[in-house]
């Protein structure tokens, strides 16, 4: 019996590296990771009232602090003033300082004076 020859194949032409000038491009579904966020804030406490900036359901409202809570990206338990609550991570909480816009009375209301 014969032997079966082998089968010279031709390599296939490379197409060379990449040109210089090209970028690989970056698809839109790739999450952008906040290197602070893993920080925290220590000037936000439970109990403190706070601006949620960001992103998200809750940005742009003012809540108070219910509970902190830690791990790798340290978040917060806020209850927002129009009554919904979630948590929402620490970098994205600033502090309110001074009376909220709503406690403070309205100049129609010290004008007026008291009947009785």
């Amino acid at each position: 019996m014969a032997r079966k020859r082998k089968v010279a194949w031709t390599p296939r032409p490379s197409r060379g590296p990449a040109p210089a000038t090209a970028r690989p491009a970056t698809p839109p579904t790739v999450a952008i990771i906040d290197t602070k966020a893993g920080r925290g804030r220590a000037d936000v406490l439970a109990g403190s009232r706070v601006l949620v900036s960001g992103t998200g359901p809750f940005a742009g409202e003012t809540g108070v602090v219910e509970r902190v809570i830690g791990g790798v990206i340290p978040a917060a338990l806020v209850r927002t003033e129009s009554g919904r609550s979630g948590r929402v991570r620490l970098v994205d909480c600033e502090p309110v300082r001074g009376r909220p816009e709503s406690a403070a009375p309205t100049e129609s209301a010290a004008a007026e004076p008291a009947e009785g």
